[in-house]
């Protein structure tokens, strides 16, 4: 077993990691972090538990230390589900002092020598972890990406054998994508929010590097553009997306892609049966409601597939878009022998 932490447990990605790691087979949680006020007292007793799952009670004792290296000194990875503004210093402060980060946090995904991963799409990436190490770090950072480039991503991961130049994204997200404060009841009720401060930019910029070629000890963006539209719209968890890529070949050969698609991972615990399930005969699927929780979470839907090529993607923000991701990437980590 590998003991692990994680640096912002009380929040919303933080449980979802809580949930995810309470009974892993791999990872022993041993350490959360939280705020300074917080310190000292048990998780249990701080906490205000928010999924629909049942509180992990074997969990409930440990007691909430601060976010630092020097308070997690018995653990060999962290997950962090920090703020970005304060995740850019404090996940370096981590890496420099010899621990694994697994990051979910926007703060490092584009820099140069820090792998941007989603395992069913660039698993070679973590080659980028010998880069950190050449550089003279004693731990590491892997990050993976916005919760909505997760989704598109993994939905295009079939078709990345052909050419394409262009994708397009319209995205339905839910609210939970901006914690619990996150949106005003006033301000979703009966309505769509056409803006997601940043979003934007980050599912343009995040697919190409996730998509690009590892060359040595850097990626080479992938060599099309990404057009993105984000919207907030009144789901609590699924983000739902309607897709265009520019791809020039029959729509028989790209229904076969759907149903064929095996991916280049396996023997990984958080991994689903399917990483993507092609609904082929259902007009009206899929549906946040009746899919998110596909595959544990974990798996991304996908129909509607229609000439053009164009279809419909959705994945549990929460579970595929952060948390379950980043446990993902680490599963991945130890298999590669990086720890």
């Amino acid at each position: 077993m590998i003991n692990v932490g994680v640096l912002g447990a009380t929040g919303a990605v933080g449980q979802r990691f809580v949930e995810l790691l309470a009974d892993h087979p791999w990872f022993k949680l041993t350490t959360l972090a939280a705020s300074e006020r917080s310190a000292g007292k048990p998780y249990g007793k701080i906490v205000k538990w928010r999924l629909d799952t049942p509180f992990p009670e074997n969990i409930g004792k440990i007691k909430v230390v601060p976010t630092s290296p020097s308070a997690m000194k018995n653990v060999d990875l962290v997950f962090s589900a920090l703020p970005a503004e304060i995740a850019a210093a404090t996940e370096t402060e981590f890496a420099d002092a010899g621990i694994a980060v697994c990051s979910n946090a926007s703060s490092h995904r584009m820099e140069p020598t820090i792998p941007l991963v989603v395992p069913e799409v660039n698993p070679e990436h973590l080659g980028l972890i010998d880069a950190q190490r050449d550089a003279g770090r004693d731990g590491f950072i892997v990050t993976n990406p916005n919760c909505s480039t997760i989704t598109m991503v993994t939905a295009l991961a079939p078709l990345q054998k052909f050419t394409f130049t262009d994708i397009r994204v319209a995205t339905m997200q839910a609210i939970s994508g901006a914690g619990f404060e996150g949106v005003a009841a006033m301000a979703i009720y009966d309505n769509v929010i056409p803006y997601i401060g940043k979003e934007e930019e980050k599912m343009e910029m995040e697919a190409l590097k996730i998509m690009g070629t590892l060359k040595g000890k850097k990626v080479q963006n992938a060599p099309f553009k990404v057009s993105a539209s984000c919207h907030r719209v009144p789901v609590i968890d699924g983000h739902t997306m309607a897709i265009w890529a520019d791809i020039k070949e029959p729509l028989g050969k790209i229904r076969k892609a759907f149903l064929d698609y095996k991916p280049p991972i396996k023997g990984l615990p958080t991994q689903p049966a399917e990483s993507v399930h092609f609904f082929d005969e259902e007009p009206d699927r899929p549906q946040p409601r009746l899919d998110r929780m596909r595959g544990r979470g974990m798996t991304v839907s996908v129909g509607r597939l229609r000439e053009g090529v164009r279809f419909v993607a959705m994945g549990h923000n929460t579970i595929r878009g952060a948390a379950g991701a980043s446990v993902l990437n680490a599963e991945l980590i130890v298999k590669k022998k990086y720890l």
